[in-house]
């Protein structure tokens, strides 16, 4: 039954693997890097996993979340540096 309810919320339209199908074309440095922005994914988990340790009692509930959230971000983010670069790059050598 447990089985059942997390593949439906694991394949749902909205579900936790979108972020992984996004298109990179699509994703913003922006929002990833936070330079501008408030909830930028990779700086909010580095940030938030520096403070879990710092805090006393360590908190590694806190501390485990943000990894995954920086990884992410960090993910995210060399798939859009992919992208623009290395595919741009092999369309031009493609066009010489």
């Amino acid at each position: 039954m447990a089985t059942s309810k997390l593949q439906a919320l694991w394949n749902h339209p909205a579900g936790p693997k979108t972020n992984f199908q996004k298109p990179p074309e699509n994703i913003s440095y922006l929002q990833q890097i936070g330079i501008y922005t408030h909830c930028a994914v990779t700086c909010t988990g580095m940030i938030w996993c520096r403070c879990s340790t710092v805090i006393t009692p360590k908190n590694w509930n806190l501390f485990s979340v943000n990894v995954a959230m920086a990884a992410t971000g960090v993910y995210q983010l060399s798939r859009k540096i992919k992208y623009d670069y290395v595919t741009e790059g092999e369309a031009a050598a493609e066009n010489e």
